[in-house]
């Protein structure tokens, strides 16, 4: 008897359930994609024990007619597709027939359905896999499906899910991610009766963005405008023998890319992706390729490792991306994926340039915080915020030790404080001068008329003192001083500016460097005597694949002898002092960033790294002209959003939150 046998039906939906059904989030995702598919507007989805006693899922889409409820427990069966041409432009989230079979091998299922096309509705029932009834009930059209004891016969894959917290946390983040995607429908997610997430239908992404994140996370938000790029492609093969035959030539096909969304700015950073969303076609993804296009925008924008806020949606022919490539349709992979990757990346690059936004200091809460327990300090920052810029850290890390002689007690007791003895100064007053009261109404009481004390006003502000400026304002900046001879001090139309002059000459030097090297005309200084290196063997091998570009940007070497270098040029501006400090900078960055890095990528470094020597230094005393000269030419930049490092390069305490401080609004 041979060994080769064909599995069951009950083992193979298992091993497909395996494949698809990974944990209770597997099985929102499919059964949400399939009420997307039928046309539905509004989601209710109810958890239990997260999601492993109960998932059920309402909507209020087409329904199934009785017939269709029962086959479409039958292993691939589905209405989305007909031929084999129909994989190569899908258009619906749902499409390989797995998903109801497989979760019903699993779970104990229960299907309730109506179409608009029969009177009374279906009821399917079914326990790991097998058929217990299928009766008829009444019921509004749609469908609600209901699973129970997910995994109650697979106890090894039982094991494997993590705690309560976290596969609540999977299923709350799947539905988010989709609420997202439909702005025009209603999601509503309860876990055991407690609402969790509820979205109304809205008009607009940036409505739903609101809801969904709040105005902390939206106020930092560039809307990505849609923008649409064609592809020309290659007109298709025709034979020779045909090409007699043909009287008029073919005109190129096209296929159209739109990308649009949201963004933040470079000062919101992420510690990691789960900030970013991304969809294609409405389908939410994981893909390489458009994360690392991601990156690539916000490369000398971000500090490695840090990661902004996105949520894109990329829009294209359905022929040009497969999204049958992963049993889970998370991952998809694109005909032309060079193209989508560079219009990804300069749309957003584009999108940071045009607004520019700016980072904002961080205000303290509006409430006092109390002191923490325990110490003899407190820290100004406010919950549930995270600082937004290398500043910010800086003021949040900084702790404030209250006096040694202060005690601290219980909120209902006094804090014992020392005396402190008032000394009021003397003030000469001046006679006061007689005035004489109202003359009397007949018939009126005398009053006087009590006039509000507005301390002031403020005639000269703008009718815009209230709009969110961005970096635009950088030109109209008038520089009032130095704060210890590091950051600039300025005004603006629209509140009081902080600029840190050493990363915003940085900015302008890395930017010249990268004009000079793409003109050819990099300034370079000659040595009077060559400055000589010794290198080790990773050092020596570093330079041997980027010595081409090192020459581009302004360095003249060459090899002197066994792991040995000679330098006899470098970039004007650097001090002589500093040219073996970059030099080793370069050759020691990681082999592994090097060969992952693109061309583009490698110069920006090099710039990067030559800016930041030659840069003002901060305790550095500024003249007057040079503090113009600083800002002018920061306001001339393309990104004088952050240095080339990720830092940010202004902060700005606008007009509305100095008012607000002072209590004037």
């Amino acid at each position: 008897m041979g060994r080769i046998r064909i599995l069951s039906d009950n083992v193979a939906n298992k091993i497909a359930a395996g494949e698809v059904v990974e944990r209770p989030a597997s099985v929102v995702k499919e059964l949400l994609e399939n009420s997307l598919d039928a046309g539905s507007t509004e989601v209710r989805i109810d958890a239990e024990n997260a999601g492993r006693r109960l998932l059920r899922i309402a909507d209020n889409g087409s329904g199934m007619l009785r017939d269709d409820a029962l086959l479409a427990f039958e292993r691939h069966a589905t209405s989305k597709l007909s031929d084999v041409k129909d994989l190569l432009a899908i258009a619906t989230l749902g499409f390989r027939g797995e998903a109801l079979p497989s979760i019903a091998s699993v779970s104990r299922l229960l299907l309730e359905t109506r179409s608009s096309d029969e009177q009374t509705g279906t009821a399917v029932e079914l326990a790991g896999g097998k058929l217990l009834r299928c009766d008829e009930l009444a019921r509004p059209i749609g469908t609600t499906i209901s699973v129970r004891d997910l995994f109650f016969n697979v106890p090894a894959r039982k094991k494997f899910l993590r705690s309560d917290q976290t596969e609540l946390a999977h299923v709350g983040s799947l539905v988010t991610h989709y609420s997202l995607a439909h702005p025009d429908k209603r999601f509503e997610l309860y876990h055991e009766g407690r609402e969790l997430l509820h979205v109304t239908p809205v008009s607009t992404l940036k409505e739903r963005a609101f809801q969904v994140f709040g105005s902390s996370t939206f106020d930092d938000l560039v809307d990505l405008e849609p923008r649409t790029r064609e592809l020309r492609l290659p007109p298709p093969y025709v034979p020779h023998a045909q090409h007699q035959e043909q009287t008029e030539p073919r005109e190129p096909e096209t296929a159209e890319f739109r990308i649009e969304g949201l963004v933040s700015g470079p000062h919101v950073q992420k510690l990691n992706r789960n900030s970013i969303f991304l969809f294609v076609n409405g389908r939410l993804i994981r893909d390489k390729l458009l994360m690392h296009a991601i990156s690539a925008a916000f490369h000398n924008l971000m500090p490695p490792g840090c990661y902004p806020f996105a949520l894109l949606f990329l829009n294209c022919d359905s022929g040009e991306v497969d999204v049958n490539v992963h049993p889970a349709k998370t991952e998809v992979r694109f005909r032309h994926g060079s193209f989508v990757h560079d219009f990804m990346r300069d749309t957003i690059r584009e999108t940071l340039m045009q607004h520019r936004p700016v980072s904002a200091i961080p205000l303290p809460p509006e409430s006092p915080m109390p002191l923490r327990e325990g110490s003899r300090s407190f820290l100004p920052q406010a919950a549930g915020t995270l600082p937004f810029s290398e500043f910010s850290r800086m003021l949040d890390s900084q702790v404030i030790e209250l006096p040694s002689d202060l005690t601290l007690t219980a909120p209902n007791q006094e804090a014992m404080l020392p005396e402190v003895e008032l000394v009021t100064p003397r003030i000469a007053v001046e006679p006061a001068v007689a005035v004489e009261p109202p003359p009397r109404v007949e018939g009126r009481e005398p009053f006087t008329k009590r006039i509000p004390d507005t301390h002031g006003s403020l005639p000269h502000l703008s009718p815009e003192w209230e709009r969110v400026d961005t970096l635009a304002a950088l030109p109209d900046l008038r520089p009032l001083g130095q704060l210890h001879e590091s950051f600039i001090i300025a005004a603006g139309r629209d509140g009081l500016w902080i600029i840190d002059q050493h990363v915003a000459h940085e900015r302008i030097l890395f930017e010249q460097v990268l004009r000079q090297r793409a003109a050819g005309r990099m300034e370079v200084q000659q040595l009077l005597m060559p400055i000589v290196l010794q290198l080790s063997a990773g050092q020596q091998f570093e330079y041997s694949r980027i010595a081409d570009e090192l020459n581009s940007t302004g360095f003249e070497t060459e090899p002197f002898g066994q792991r040995t270098l000679a330098v006899k040029a470098a970039p004007a501006g650097l001090h002589s002092g500093d040219i073996e400090k970059v030099l080793f900078e370069i050759l020691e960055i990681a082999e592994k960033e090097l060969r992952s890095a693109t061309l583009d990528e490698i110069r920006r470094d090099l710039a990067a790294t030559i800016a930041c020597r030659a840069a003002i230094k901060i305790n550095t005393r500024l003249e007057p002209t040079k503090v113009e000269w600083l800002l002018r030419s920061l306001a001339s930049c393309e990104y004088p959003m952050t240095c080339p490092h990720g830092r940010p390069i202004a902060l700005r305490y606008s007009t509305k939150d100095i008012l607000r401080s002072f209590h004037r609004i």
